[in-house]
This record gives structure tokens, C-alpha cells and sequence, in this order.
């Protein structure tokens, strides 16, 4: 019986061990998210404004649940970025199933957001209420990312608690290093975190990151 993910995937610990994957901090890794970012539009720019400033009221009332976060943020968003336009397909609470490395357990989970080109995962989007750090979704981001059904080409991950937002890009590969001798089957990589409430620039590189990515 598959077991849910959120309750066997909670540390970076867990998703490390059972998926082979490790952090790399190399700059070449990951330039997506700071080199070749489009410029925004007059209206591009108009219409983060106003969504920030209607996502800082609400905020302002006090903690947002995941959905709200989502509706107020992440939904204008990858519609300004062109992800709910071909040749992009969107699902929503899209259900996951994962084996894990070495071990016959299924892991399920289901996404918050997933959008889909030609079966090449773009963008995962996981999110969680406010209260909560936005690096507890990094674990689950990163198992979601690994069941990517064409683990040949890079799968890339937001992730946001509404406060803020980072972008995960997930490599799958045979490298070697782990701790325990067994060979790492994947690399991951970290944008730097972009705060909603003190930069108003932050919200514009995360539109700037999202069209990026859409272009690739």
C-alpha cells in the first residue's frame, strides 16, 4: 500500500537517502534563475504590483493557507508567464506515485500545481501556509521532481509559503560521492530566496525566472 509522502519524505535527510540525491553549489549548475532574464513589460510590471499589494492586505489580516497563497499569487503568475498557454499543460492536485531507491515501498503525494510540456516536468509548484518555513517544502519538492517521466532533461521546482519563493532545478545522473559508497542518481540546486514583503524587485525576478524557464 503506497505511503504518503508528506509523512515519509519530512527532512532533506529522508529525501537524500532514499533518492541518491545531493546538493551541488556549483554556479554552472543552475544560472537559469540569475542569467538571461527577459525584461518585464510596463503591464507586466503594473500587474505585480497590484497583486502584491493585494496579497500584502490579506496577509496583513493574518496567516494564509496554501490555497490562498495560491490563488493570489501563483496562479497570476504562471499566467503571466505563459505556462496556461500551448503548448504548456496545467493540472492541479495532480497525484504522484514514487518508488524508492533500493527498496520496493511506493511513496503518494499529490502536487499542488504541475505544469506539463511534452512530458518534460517545467515547473512543480509546492506550497505551504504561511506559519511555515519555505524550506519545509524542499523535501517534497525534490520527490515530486524525481518522478519526472523523462529524467534525461532537467525538471525545475517553485517553491513558496506566499511570504517568499524559491526556484529547486533537479538533475537526474550517475555521479559518485555518498557518504554509504552508493552512487548519487541525481543533483539539485537552489535559487536564492525572494522575499515578497521587504523588495517589490524580488516579485519581478520571480516573473523574470518563470518566463525564463518557459523559454528554454
Amino acid at each position: 500500500m503506497p505511503i504518503a509522502i508528506t509523512k515519509a519524505i519530512t527532512t532533506l535527510e529522508a529525501v537524500e537517502q532514499q533518492f541518491g540525491v545531493k546538493r551541488t553549489e556549483e554556479s554552472t549548475f543552475f544560472p537559469e534563475w540569475r542569467s538571461s532574464l527577459p525584461l518585464l513589460s510596463e503591464f507586466e510590471q503594473t500587474e505585480l504590483a497590484t497583486l502584491r499589494q493585494r496579497y500584502l492586505y490579506q496577509r496583513s489580516k493574518g496567516e494564509l493557507l496554501e490555497i490562498t497563497a495560491l490563488l493570489l499569487l501563483v496562479s497570476p503568475l504562471l499566467a503571466l508567464a505563459g505556462f496556461y498557454d500551448p503548448p504548456f499543460t496545467v493540472r492541479a492536485e495532480e497525484s504522484v506515485l514514487l518508488t524508492l531507491v533500493d527498496s520496493e515501498e511506493t511513496l503518494q503525494g499529490r502536487l499542488d500545481v504541475l505544469v506539463l510540456w511534452d512530458q518534460v516536468w517545467i515547473v512543480v509548484v509546492e506550497s505551504k501556509k504561511t506559519a511555515l518555513s519555505l524550506w519545509s517544502a524542499l523535501p517534497q519538492t525534490l520527490a515530486y521532481l524525481h518522478a519526472n517521466p523523462n529524467p534525461k532533461r532537467p525538471s525545475y521546482g517553485l517553491m513558496t509559503n506566499g511570504d517568499e519563493f524559491a526556484f529547486v532545478k533537479l538533475k537526474q545522473s550517475d555521479l559518485h560521492g555518498s557518504s554509504n559508497g552508493a552512487p548519487y542518481r541525481s543533483q539539485y540546486g537552489l535559487s536564492r530566496p525572494f522575499a515578497l514583503l521587504p523588495a517589490p524587485q524580488d516579485f519581478e525576478s520571480v516573473l523574470q525566472i518563470l518566463k525564463h524557464l518557459s523559454k528554454l
